[in-house]
């Protein structure tokens, strides 16, 4: 299992690269843009777990597959993105997948560090999240996760399947199976059909001119 998790969080790394230099295409940026693009989505929630559980050096930092990874993609893309028709539904698609990955592979990694149930899923949901936002704040974009559109519920949720069932000591890999397509599922329905939480509306203010008298 620790494999399985470990090619499947560089798989994560590299797709969530993807969609960090498909956004510095967007933005017109040049090849080194791409790269520092790139590389702060790929590992930038994963480090941030790896500071709140105490884990040192963070896991880049001794296997340097993970910036690599992150700097060959934002190269391919850089040559590649103006054959891509629609890069910003590319984009979301990509960083549907990169939270379906990285709510699973950051929830193990906090179990195995210790973590309590609660404590793993929150650690799950911050690893799948945090690079996209540091992303789009970098490119001057609205966050996706501050859309109105279900995005870190879905990592949320798949966080929770996947420490549920390893709880329960059901296979590892059905555990990665059965979370991956839940929070893919819930993050792809929510692009395909516009799936969101009702949102706070205005009301009228209350009037407290009026004394009481």
């Amino acid at each position: 299992m620790q494999e399985a998790l470990y090619w499947l969080d560089l798989l994560g790394v590299a797709v969530f690269a993807a969609s960090g230099a498909l956004t510095a295409s967007r933005k017109q940026m040049d090849i080194f843009g791409f790269a520092l693009v790139a590389t702060v989505t790929g590992i930038g929630g994963g480090t941030l777990r790896d500071l709140l559980l105490g884990i040192q050096p963070v896991f880049w930092i001794n296997d340097p597959a993970y910036p690599l990874t992150c700097v060959v993609i934002a190269v391919l893309v850089y040559f590649t993105a103006h054959l891509v028709e629609s890069r910003f539904r590319t984009l979301l698609w990509a960083d549907a997948l990169g939270i379906a990955m990285f709510c699973i592979t950051g929830a193990a990694i906090a179990l195995a560090a210790g973590a309590p149930p609660v404590s793993a899923v929150i650690l799950g949901t911050v690893t799948a999240t945090f690079g996209g936002l540091t992303r789009d704040v970098l490119c001057n974009e609205i966050p996706l996760i501050l859309r109105r559109e279900i995005y870190a519920t879905a990592a949320a949720t798949g966080a929770t399947v996947f420490v549920v069932l390893d709880l329960l000591g059901l296979p590892g890999w059905l555990d990665i199976a059965l979370a991956f397509i839940t929070a893919l599922s819930l993050r792809g329905a929510a692009l395909s059909f516009g799936l969101y939480f009702p949102v706070y509306k205005t009301r009228p203010g209350r009037d407290y001119s009026d004394d009481g008298s």
